[in-house]
């Protein structure tokens, strides 16, 4: 299928989760959506959703620089050379204290998390800079303004997505391309469930047990929907993200303070 002249949007971990959404709300709105993931079940599911009029599918690695490439380019003859969105999901969390996580874990977070997003702003640049009007969407999270204990590796590679977000809001723009970052609360996908505090239980049930507001998936797909449709560059996604912004801002002591007490309590 083709996009024929419909706005072109391409994700990434597009099959489940905050990716997922997004393809959906895109694809109700008339857009043609690129999905890409490494799970090759769930891109097929996630065309099924979508509409198969309404998209293709990629099985991307974001760190394969290549597959970036190859990826995009096909993608590119689908649509006419259009990209006017790229939105950078696909993320992974692995918790715990820093000197227990596995090398390997460690190395995972930030290929995915952070490399990824490099290879894809890197990758895609081209078609978004003959574009006009294109964007950049990078999914940060609340773990990119505030660290909690035990996602210290996570937390960085966030905060680094919120600066490299901020540095090509300014290279971007002498292209005309913009540059937009999201910045979610805990959202009920399946990286709850994959991701651990400790060894005894996943981040769902200690979120759980802590009382811990989870926003619904929906409500970060609308956000970014209003953010590709609206202006500036930071987009809080949920109230306690808001107001954890607002704090760290103003009384940044008192927010690690909580955090401390809180992840002592898991």
């Amino acid at each position: 299928m083709r996009a024929d002249g419909r706005r072109a949007i391409f994700i990434t971990g597009a099959a489940s989760g905050i990716g997922l959404a997004t393809a959906r709300r895109f694809a109700a709105g008339g857009w043609f959506v690129g999905l890409a993931d490494i799970d090759s079940k769930g891109l097929a599911a996630a065309l099924e959703a979508v509409g198969a009029d309404n998209g293709a599918t990629f099985r991307l690695d974001v760190r394969d620089r290549g597959g970036w490439k190859r990826d995009l380019a096909a993608f590119a003859k689908l649509t006419d050379g259009r990209l006017d969105v790229l939105v950078n999901n696909a993320g992974v969390a692995k918790g715990g204290y820093l000197e227990q996580q596995a090398a390997a874990d460690v190395d995972l977070q930030v290929d995915v998390n952070l490399k990824g997003v490099i290879n894809g702003c890197q990758a895609a640049f081209d078609l978004l800079a003959a574009t006009p009007g294109a964007l950049v969407v990078n999914v940060a999270s609340v773990a990119g303004v505030i660290a909690p204990p035990r996602m210290g590796v996570y937390a960085a590679t966030k905060f680094a997505v919120r600066g490299l977000s901020e540095a090509l809001e300014g290279e971007f723009a002498r292209v005309g391309v913009g540059v937009r970052c999201v910045l979610p609360w805990f959202i009920d996908t399946p990286l709850l469930d994959k991701a651990r505090l400790s060894s005894n239980e996943d981040l769902r049930v200690s979120l759980r047990e802590q009382k811990t507001t989870v926003y619904p998936v929906e409500m970060v797909s609308d956000a970014i929907w209003r953010a590709v449709h609206g202006k500036g560059l930071h987009h809080f996604v949920g109230g306690r993200a808001r107001q954890v912004g607002w704090l760290s801002r103003l009384a940044p002591t008192f927010v690690r303070k909580q955090l401390q007490q809180q992840a002592e309590a898991f």
